[in-house]
């Protein structure tokens, strides 16, 4: 999948996903995609639950030997 922007969180523990993917969120327009790369298995629900909260799409989750990738469309 084609993103906009890709943002790299691996390593990072809770909350710093989130905190990071919402500032990367605010570079984007309206309808762009935001890739992000997360080692933290929190951060699929976190991740959906902020999507949500926020009016944006989670467009698809993948799950690769503990790597998880996100993209989300800018509402």
């Amino acid at each position: 999948m084609n993103a906009d922007k890709v943002l790299d969180a691996k390593g990072m523990a809770c909350p710093m996903p989130i905190v990071k993917t919402k500032k990367a969120m605010t570079d984007l327009e309206s309808g762009q995609v935001l890739e992000v790369v997360a080692t933290d298995q929190g951060a699929k629900a976190d991740i959906a639950a902020w999507s949500k909260s926020g009016g944006h799409k989670l467009l698809e989750t993948v799950e690769e030997e503990g790597v998880l990738t996100f993209w989300i469309q800018k509402g």
